[in-house]
């Protein structure tokens, strides 16, 4: 099988495990993961730290993003620049205006600043423990760490449900590991990324 094949055969998979887990206990693990806060990187504001906005079934990060912006740190939120870009990070505060873009996907508005954030909440279908994750195919987190990585040290931080995790993700040379996950029982420390 390809491994376009291998990836496509758990994206299918991966989407029912994630629905079932969001069905199961959403608001729970939401909660859970913003308890965990980002401590266990060994960071402390004033940093930025880029989140998402959770569409579908991902795990809402908002009550994360809340609790970070009360301890100091500076948010941003992802923007889509177009297909085969990396993404572009623009500065966020909670309360701040958004607009919904492709694929429904809530984005800060053109004047907000664009920023290089120091951590990066990435979300994901599916993740292993050397940190390679499954996206949705667009490749635009692989990019955009590659770009941010290439600007300053940074720290990516996935996000999921625990049931998201899998033996092994089908990994090709642009896919792009995390270095750490963050799912409701608690942080993961990833040994794909060892920088």
């Amino acid at each position: 099988m390809s491994l376009n094949a291998d990836k496509k055969q758990l994206r299918a998979n991966a989407k029912l495990v994630r629905q079932a887990a969001y069905e199961k206990h959403a608001s729970a693990a939401a909660e859970a993961v913003a308890v965990h806060g980002l401590s266990f990187i060994g960071t402390a504001p004033p940093l930025i730290v880029s989140g998402f906005s959770s569409i579908d079934d991902e795990i809402d990060v908002g009550p994360l993003l809340s609790r970070l912006s009360g301890e100091g740190y500076g948010l941003a939120l992802p923007v889509i620049s177009g297909k085969g870009q990396p993404l572009v990070m623009r500065a966020w505060k909670s309360g701040e205006t958004l607009q919904k873009k492709t694929w429904g996907i809530a984005e800060p508005l053109p004047r907000a600043p664009m920023v290089h954030p120091d951590v990066v909440l990435v979300p994901l279908l599916a993740f292993d423990d050397e940190g390679y994750r499954l996206g949705y195919g667009g490749g635009f987190y692989d990019r955009t760490l590659v770009e941010l990585r290439a600007i300053k040290p940074i720290v990516a931080v996935g996000v999921a449900f625990d049931e998201q995790r899998v033996d092994a993700v089908p990994r090709g040379r642009y896919d792009e590991p995390v270095d750490w996950m963050l799912t409701p029982s608690g942080p993961l420390r990833c040994s794909g990324n060892q920088r």
